[in-house]
């Protein structure tokens, strides 16, 4: 019985993922991908030329504004101050391998409204402040590992007979169901730190999740919709990465300067957008985010506009509406969004059998944003051939395709660990 309700309840906290029935005008083939052409983002929109690291400033400017009107929404700039409260600290987590320290961020000063839950993991013999990984998890900070003192949270679960949503203490064991996709104890190991928050305490995930999560906290008065062009659910979870590296420059035992964010599917579309408009994080890595994050929208291959804005309406602003099977016309593409981190590093990662999140456009946006890097003096790798599976290359861009599924792998952690030894420790910091 135990076991039963185990998986009963790991599949109520599964989000919503490619294995559904997809729709009929779905394209995999590469032959029927239509020629395009994409927009230069060392272009300014008048047409003159980007020729210098000044002038990309100001075009980065120009692209974000883009980004910010048609496809994820105008976030606003912090407006409550930030009012964690002293943190919970463990000094021997672990078996003694790790300091563990949570802490609750509230949102505002209303008890009952949202907070979010920072469960932070450091190596315990370091000697010095520690870079991090920052990430949203999906299914609650005590999914992440089955370390018993973790705090178990509430998270927002769906009844699947009437399709409604409430928010409910998580189940005790459902402790380390996803800790898979989070190899605690190696990123420690590494000397690096982790820190995640569930996503859904910012906003839970499902249309109508808005009035539970952050944005009405900064509607005008008699406002109770966003504006066409203000944040969506990713414009949410970005901005509430923020709030966490905001509390990480709080903490003597972490160096915020090196603080990579990171993100699988939906998240990492959020991770992208988080570093495009913060340009404290240091790093991004994009786990299989396909359309809306790593993969070039107008290829129409695997998930397009028209498919993720009918499954996902929530997710980014009205005006991306606008683009169902206009491609063409969006002023932005997903190599832009690249360009925006630049000169930061960014690793992008596909999974061969995940052919909805167009492995080949995750690619081809990395392609696409190596000019800026090159015009900001920063190394490139040789991305004239998509590397086979298995076989990652980096440089200040890094990107592989590994065989399997959607997912998040050790495998896919030892790239990740290996691209921020690369930067990180090469930094001397």
């Amino acid at each position: 019985m135990r076991s039963f309700r185990a998986l009963l309840a790991l599949l109520l906290l599964w989000p919503a993922l490619p294995a559904f029935a997809q729709p009929a005008d779905v394209n995999y083939d590469e032959a029927k991908v239509p020629k395009y052409v994409l927009p230069d983002p060392l272009r300014f929109s008048d047409g003159r030329p980007v020729k210098t690291a000044q002038q990309w400033r100001q075009r980065r400017l120009e692209i974000l504004r883009l980004f910010e009107t048609w496809m994820h929404g105008r976030c606003p700039a912090p407006k409550v101050r930030l009012r964690a409260q002293p943190p919970e600290v463990e000094r021997n987590a672990l078996g003694g391998q790790a300091v563990r320290k949570q802490v609750v961020i509230p949102f505002s000063n209303d008890p009952a409204g949202p907070r979010m839950h920072l469960l932070i993991y450091l190596p315990a013999k370091a000697s010095r402040p520690v870079p991090m990984f920052l990430g949203l998890n999906f299914r609650g900070n005590h999914a992440v590992h089955a370390d018993p003192g973790i705090w178990l949270g509430e998270i927002w679960v769906q009844d699947q007979k009437t399709k409604t949503w409430k928010k409910q203490k998580a189940d005790h064991t459902t402790r380390g169901a996803a800790a898979s996709r989070w190899p605690v104890e190696k990123i420690l190991a590494r000397g690096y730190g982790l820190a995640t928050a569930y996503y859904g305490d910012i906003e839970p995930d499902f249309d109508g999740g808005m009035r539970y999560g952050v944005r009405p906290l900064f509607f005008r008065p008699g406002q109770r919709e966003p504006a066409p062009d203000e944040w969506g659910a990713i414009g949410a979870w970005a901005w509430g990465l923020s709030r966490a590296l905001d509390y990480l420059e709080t903490d003597r035992e972490i160096d915020a300067r090196r603080v990579a964010v990171i993100g699988h599917s939906r998240l990492g579309k959020t991770a992208l957008w988080a570093a495009a408009q913060d340009t404290r994080f240091a790093m991004a890595i994009s786990n299989d985010s396909g359309e809306g994050g790593a993969a070039i929208t107008r290829r129409r291959f695997g998930e397009q506009i028209h498919h993720i804005n009918a499954r996902f309406p929530h997710w980014f602003c009205l005006n991306y509406r606008k683009f169902d099977h206009r491609e063409d016309d969006l002023p932005v593409d997903a190599h832009m969004l690249i360009a925006l981190i630049a000169p930061r590093p960014v690793y992008v990662a596909s999974a061969e059998e995940d052919r909805w999140a167009d492995p080949r456009g995750e690619f081809l946006a990395l392609v696409h944003a190596a000019p800026v890097y090159r015009l900001l003096g920063r190394p490139v790798p040789d991305l004239r051939e998509m590397p086979p599976a298995n076989k990652p290359v980096m440089d200040t861009l890094g990107y592989h395709i590994r065989t399997g599924k959607h997912d998040i792998t050790a495998w896919d952690w030892e790239q990740y660990l290996a691209f921020a030894d690369r930067h990180f420790k090469r930094a001397g910091r």
